[in-house]
């Protein structure tokens, strides 16, 4: 049973940049594709991004592209989110998965992760 720690988040002005870590008790070199989804109150659960177990291949949600960037360290069983110029609109429970990897399985569907993070808030202030 593999558990996902997220920390970073918080409060930050407009404009602003902060960088969320995912820590996975369970090797992340072991293959698995991790991700980052986002929950804002009242609305489902939101594909951000996602990167391959070898870091080569990463995703990203449109309304983050160019803005977020997701990284791993496979030593360290870790993936960050670094995000900047922060709008209002990225306020929300920041959440971590891990998902085992399969041929063409859309890694955006929150389904295909077996692993999930408690959430990490972001709130971002006008």
């Amino acid at each position: 049973q593999a558990q996902l720690v997220e920390s970073g988040g918080g409060l930050v002005q407009a404009g602003g940049s902060l960088r969320l870590s995912c820590t996975a008790s369970v090797r992340t070199s072991s293959g698995y594709v991790m991700g980052w989804f986002r929950q804002a109150p009242g609305k489902e659960r939101e594909f951000v991004a996602h990167i391959s177990w070898s870091g080569g291949s990463t995703y990203y949600a449109d309304s983050v592209k160019g803005r977020f960037t997701i990284s791993r360290d496979n030593g360290k069983n870790t993936v960050d989110l670094q995000m900047n110029s922060l709008k209002p609109e990225d306020t929300a429970v920041y959440y971590c998965a891990a998902g085992p990897p399969r041929w063409f399985r859309d890694y955006r569907v929150p389904e295909h992760y077996d692993y999930w993070g408690q959430g990490t808030q972001v709130t971002v202030s006008s």
